[in-house]
């Protein structure tokens, strides 16, 4: 994990394709066959979605599910296209999203869905993305 100036954060995430991860788990797929990709994100809990550029699009191999109407900061509104699933990893979390895919942008943005999906949260002290240190511990709730 690491910040830039001015309060951003950023963490290194893992985008998987979901589709392939089933795949595997069928036996259709070898694991090393899985579109991945490693990415610095920028963490924005104040977005919504999980939003990946084209390239990221394109690396991982998702389809479109749907097509949604996206307000931008400026108040003006685009159609953007929703792809997935997408497993997202950080640290020892992960969850199952859609994406919105922004064409024009170069950063992947992780919102507020995909954190509270892996239970994580914004350390504003230093400025970085943590585990929450109150979730319990699920490996050790699962042996109770």
């Amino acid at each position: 994990m690491e910040s830039a100036s001015m309060g951003l954060v950023f963490a290194e995430i893992e985008l998987l394709a979901s589709d392939d991860l089933a795949l595997v788990r069928r036996g259709y797929l070898p694991p090393d066959q899985v579109h991945r990709c490693t990415i610095r994100a920028m963490v924005d809990s104040g977005a919504t979605m999980l939003a990946i550029p084209e390239f990221v699009r394109r690396q991982l191999d998702l389809q479109k599910v749907r097509d949604i109407e996206a307000e931008l900061a400026d108040g003006s509104s685009v159609k953007l296209d929703v792809v997935g699933p997408i497993e997202v990893r950080f640290q020892n979390r992960r969850t199952l999203v859609e994406a919105i895919v922004t064409p024009e942008s170069k950063q992947v943005l992780l919102g507020a869905i995909p954190m509270e999906g892996m239970d994580v949260l914004i350390d504003p002290k230093r400025e970085r993305l943590i585990v929450n240190p109150e979730s319990p511990d699920i490996a050790r709730m699962m042996l109770m």
